[in-house]
């Protein structure tokens, strides 16, 4: 029997070629995508992408797309909660497992793991572990039509903003990048591909600067805030 799934769905690569991989498994049935938003401007986390382009996404992909809101005020705990009462949802309606595009980073997995367990959910993870290099261009060769909508600016020029995921863009990129940006280093949005049904006009809009705060622990164990800014390139639909 098929197990429902449910995708998290952020408008990306990783996301998008996780579902591809997994719309041919046999042992799973998609049968919704999901997205945080902020509450307040509608966009998604560090990529930036409106909630209009979400949606488009999910009508060119055939599938329902939950919404999850969140303030940009709120806490790490407020996002669990969120997530964590969201997939006791899921639960209710018959999902056992939820998709996600990760490749490597363990410590991130092992988050989503834990807020799965409460529901009883699994995790499902079809990049997990893979090459990067060997991903993306495999990715690519899949025929998926992706631009480059936010960047870490200490990584990345402002000129980068919009550009194509290509193999001339891969092999361009420092070697402290990963060529998957799975450390964050660039984040990407999905225009076409090969599940897509239509392909989705965007209009570039204006290239920003802003400073993404983050906190981590140092090897002291103590709490640190830093800022890196970032290149958000505001895309438009018709």
């Amino acid at each position: 029997m098929k197990k429902n799934i449910s995708v998290s769905w952020s408008g990306g690569k990783d996301s998008a070629f996780a579902l591809y991989k997994v719309l041919q498994d046999a042992n799973y049935r998609v049968v919704e995508l999901h997205t945080v938003f902020n509450a307040e401007t509608r966009r998604v986390g560090m990529h930036g992408v409106h909630e209009e382009l979400i949606d488009k996404q999910a009508r060119a992909l055939g599938f329902p797309l939950m919404k999850l809101y969140l303030n940009a005020s709120e806490t790490h705990d407020e996002y669990t909660n969120l997530m964590t009462d969201y997939y006791r949802t899921c639960r209710e309606n018959a999902i056992d497992s939820v998709m996600f595009g990760d490749i490597f980073l363990q410590d991130l997995k092992d988050f989503r793991d834990k807020l799965l367990a409460d529901s009883g959910l699994a995790g499902v993870y079809p990049l997990w572990r893979m090459e990067s290099h060997a991903l993306i261009f495999e990715f690519i060769d899949k025929g998926f039509k992706t631009l480059i909508c936010s960047a870490n600016a200490h990584l990345l020029d402002r000129d980068v903003m919009g550009g194509t995921i290509d193999k001339r863009f891969i092999e361009s990129l420092p070697s402290a990048v990963d060529p998957c940006g799975e450390n964050g280093e660039f984040h990407t949005f999905v225009y076409g591909g090969p599940m897509f049904r239509e392909v989705i006009v965007v209009k570039k809009g204006d290239v920003i600067s802003r400073d993404y705060t983050y906190k981590y622990l140092n090897e002291a164990g103590e709490s640190v805030e830093e800022k890196t800014p970032f290149w958000f390139l505001d895309l438009k639909t018709f």
